[in-house]
């Protein structure tokens, strides 16, 4: 009985010690993907600096006019039905071609261009810190329209 009693305590500690060591401040489950948080300012300074304006406005952010204009412009942000998380904007930033948005198939539609994949170019000098502090800011510009209608 004494030797049972033992064992309970030493598997008892070890999963106070494990579970102490998997404790991480910069984890909330409202992230969704466990790395620090962006900084909001920061992601505004890389969406200029990695030149994503040059395609993209984001809802509510005037933005400086990029000196070639393109044909389609793309707008991110703004009222959303359903949360997107930050890995589902780290994957399309990394990975445009996984999921094109609906919105810019239409935009194309009405001008008779049928892309087979995203125009959108991988950003190949991007560091870490630059995709974090992006996916914090356009995360920043999206509304979840439940917020406003409750009983969704």
């Amino acid at each position: 009985m004494r030797l049972e009693g033992v064992r309970i305590l030493a598997v008892l500690s070890i999963a106070v010690i494990a579970a102490g060591c998997a404790y991480d401040p910069n984890y909330r489950p409202d992230f969704r993907f466990p790395i620090e948080r962006g900084d909001i300012d920061e992601g505004r300074q890389a969406f200029l600096d990695l030149q994503c304006h040059q395609c993209h406005t984001v809802a509510g952010v005037r933005l400086p006019t990029f000196p070639v204009d393109f044909p389609f412009h793309l707008e991110l942000g703004g009222d959303i039905i359903l949360a997107k998380s930050n890995a589902e904007l780290m994957t399309s930033i990394i990975n445009p071609d996984h999921v094109i948005s609906e919105r810019f198939r239409e935009q194309l539609r009405l001008e008779a261009v049928v892309p087979l994949e995203s125009p959108m170019p991988r950003i190949e000098n991007m560091t870490v810190a630059q995709l974090i502090d992006l996916v914090a800011f356009l995360d920043s510009r999206y509304r979840l329209m439940a917020e406003y209608y409750p009983e969704f």
